[in-house]
């Protein structure tokens, strides 16, 4: 009965650990500016309102916070894993 709780809690820390890092990531890229910074910029805003609009469809038709922030996770790691890339 607590597992579920313990669990998302668990994620939810993550998910802001792993948020820091990308973060840092985009931070030091934007500082550089250049093309790069500003395609960056740009897609940083467009995925948060797409991201904000998925967990608002997901919340809507049902969905869980867990089911959320595992989605927020998803989109992290990928992100970290491309700027990541870039170094």
């Amino acid at each position: 009965m607590f597992a579920p709780w313990w669990k998302l809690g668990m994620d939810a820390t993550m998910l802001a650990f792993e948020s820091q890092q990308v973060i840092g990531m985009r931070l030091a890229m934007l500082s550089l500016g250049g093309s790069a910074a500003q395609v960056e910029a740009q897609r940083m805003v467009t995925e948060k309102m797409v991201a904000a609009g998925e967990a608002a469809l997901l919340m809507a038709s049902g969905g869980t916070a867990a089911g959320v922030v595992a989605g927020y996770r998803r989109k992290v790691r990928a992100n970290a894993r491309r700027l990541s890339k870039r170094r």
